[in-house]
């Protein structure tokens, strides 16, 4: 009886998601790169001519640094958020909720405000969005061209994702502060720690679990992020702004190069697995 349950959702998710997958890395060895399928096998062909594309190594470098500085500050900043709240503030309901509320925004949403907000404006209406505050501030040297700008683009959507997320690293870093016994921070101070001494030798080791889930969670979003680039951005001047995400939907749905975009989703796929699977092996092997 047990196995007939769960037999329909093995069925579903065996057939919808390692099925595709199995047929996806099989199209990303053939020769279908036009409207007519074509199943001729040829090898890591399309592996070597992606790798090999300009646009696809530029995706990379600015997946690196999207992911590097979103991740470090969701983490940097969601602790920091926390270690205020956990502070017994008064209001604490009103300012956890305010630093939550971003991450209920969807990508979309977020990408059109923060693509209002980086605009850089015109020689004929000026300096619009954040480049008009900076400018009301007196802060004229911090005035760029945001996402138009080659050397910048990337880090514009950074920003934009940072701002989302900040809040949630702050709800799991709240929790594991709220989950510490205040029993071993008082031990601690009793035998002459101070703040800072509790917090790097009790807190901080007690936290390495749920920072390294967060990391896990964080770079799964950095390496698939699709829908804020393309709501902000777009390829963005010179691709400045382009990821694999973007480069797969381009090539496999305007392109008609269908090998070829099954080519990049696996690689995609290589990418998330390399958080993915060191987080699950730890994890059975703390069960075991």
């Amino acid at each position: 009886m047990p196995i007939l349950f769960i037999m329909p959702s093995v069925i579903t998710v065996g057939v919808f998601v390692y099925g595709f997958i199995s047929w996806t890395g099989f199209i990303s060895f053939t020769k279908w790169n036009d409207v007519l399928p074509n199943y001729t096998l040829i090898g890591f062909e399309n592996y070597r001519k992606l790798f090999a594309n300009m646009r696809f190594q530029i995706d990379l470098r600015n997946t690196l640094v999207f992911t590097v500085i979103f991740v470090i500050s969701c983490l940097l900043i969601g602790l920091l958020l926390a270690i205020f709240l956990d502070q017994k503030i008064k209001s604490e309901g009103i300012f956890r909720n305010l630093f939550l509320l971003p991450m209920a925004i969807s990508f979309v949403v977020s990408g059109v405000i923060w693509r209002w907000l980086f605009n850089p404006g015109s020689i004929q209406l000026g300096n619009i969005g954040v480049n008009q505050l900076f400018e009301k501030l007196g802060l004229n040297f911090l005035t760029c061209g945001w996402y138009t700008d080659p050397k910048i683009g990337i880090i514009a959507v950074a920003i934009a994702a940072i701002w989302q997320f900040s809040g949630y690293t702050m709800a799991l870093y709240l929790a594991g502060l709220r989950g510490i016994p205040i029993e071993l921070r008082e031990a601690s101070a009793i035998d002459g720690a101070d703040k800072w001494q509790i917090f790097y030798y009790i807190i901080s080791p007690l936290l390495r679990p749920i920072t390294f889930g967060a990391i896990i969670i964080l770079g799964h979003i950095s390496l698939k992020i699709f829908d804020l680039v393309v709501a902000m951005t777009g390829s963005g001047p010179a691709f400045s702004c382009d990821v694999p995400a973007l480069f797969m939907y381009d090539t496999t749905f305007r392109g008609n190069h269908f090998a070829q975009g099954a080519s990049i989703a696996i690689i995609l796929l290589l990418l998330i697995s390399l958080l993915i699977i060191p987080y699950l092996i730890s994890t059975f092997r703390k069960e075991a």
